[in-house]
């Protein structure tokens, strides 16, 4: 690995170049435009709950929030379910501990699913758990003005909850737009979140598997070689990046009576705080790339040349 022909053409002579090279060249972001905020999701959710939001708005301002309530829900009782997401939850039940000061921890359970009338111990209930979880302030304390904006900042909020996966999927996807080119211009083969059993379907051929959950992110085949590849990116450091580079390890290890090259293509300035593992890891793994590498067309000469 460390001695490829295209290593050489960057100036790379050595084992210790390559992989200094490697660490020179790891990228600060992966942030794309889609990474803030996934803005279909947003608009999506709040469009099925719309109509509800809206009855809701009757409250706002009102004096007297239990008799209002319980107008609302004797003639919208659909509105039941979008309270948990007024406080920014997914949930529909909830089982909350009411009181723990006398020796005995006491819970009460609280459901909002929809129906098509509320019971007046059903109506009661709601009532309780928005005064005593503060939303019932919301409306007659006019905090809000408008209760599908309110919500419309709860679920982008609740959606930057996703930015650290979307940060992974951006590293998929950019790898799947190397990958699709180099497909497209060498006739190759790549499968995407390939099982055992999908790339059997697809190629023909058996892949051994560490542990029946294991899906490499892509495999390529250039006509002779079936290559295994995994990505991620880092943009911070954490205990995960070491135990990452040793499963890693542990993978090419299990791999590599298979004949079936490992390519692992990671990247993000989070790896110059675990420098040791990834280095050992470097050392180890048929092949340890960066997007830096991808651009000067190390992945495109490893496939292409089939070295092994």
């Amino acid at each position: 690995m460390k001695t490829l022909a295209v290593y050489k053409k960057l100036g790379l002579s050595t084992n210790k170049d390559v992989f200094d090279h490697l660490i020179a060249t790891l990228k600060k972001s992966n942030t794309t435009w889609d990474y803030f905020v996934n803005w279909a999701k947003v608009f999506g959710g709040i469009k099925s709950i719309e109509v509800d939001l809206n009855i809701l708005n009757y409250l706002i301002g009102k004096d007297n929030f239990d008799d209002e309530m319980k107008y609302l829900l004797g003639k919208h009782p659909s509105i039941v379910k979008v309270i948990p997401i007024l406080l920014a939850c997914r949930e529909n039940s909830f089982e909350v501990l009411t009181d723990f000061t006398k020796g005995k921890l006491n819970f009460e359970s609280f459901t909002f699913f929809d129906k098509e009338s509320l019971s007046k111990s059903d109506i009661e209930k709601v009532i309780i758990f928005m005064k005593s979880s503060g939303l019932a302030n919301l409306f007659t304390g006019k905090k809000i003005k408008n209760v599908i904006d309110y919500v419309t900042g709860i679920e982008v909020g609740l959606d930057s909850n996703g930015r650290k996966n979307r940060g992974g999927t951006t590293m998929e996807g950019i790898i799947e737009v190397f990958l699709n080119s180099l497909c497209k211009k060498n006739n190759y083969r790549c499968l995407k979140e390939a099982t055992a059993g999908k790339i059997k379907a697809v190629f023909g051929i058996d892949v051994p598997v560490d542990k029946s959950s294991r899906r490499y992110d892509f495999v390529m085949h250039n006509g002779q070689t079936l290559y295994l590849i995994e990505t991620n990116f880092y943009g911070g450091g954490g205990s995960k990046l070491k135990a990452t580079a040793g499963e890693y390890k542990a993978l090419q290890d299990y791999l590599r009576k298979s004949g079936h090259p490992f390519i692992w293509i990671t990247d993000g300035l989070g790896w110059k705080t675990t420098l040791r593992p990834l280095e050992e890891a470097f050392n180890h793994i048929d092949f340890v790339l960066n997007l830096a590498f991808l651009e000067d067309g190390v992945l495109e000469h490893i496939i292409k040349e089939n070295i092994r």
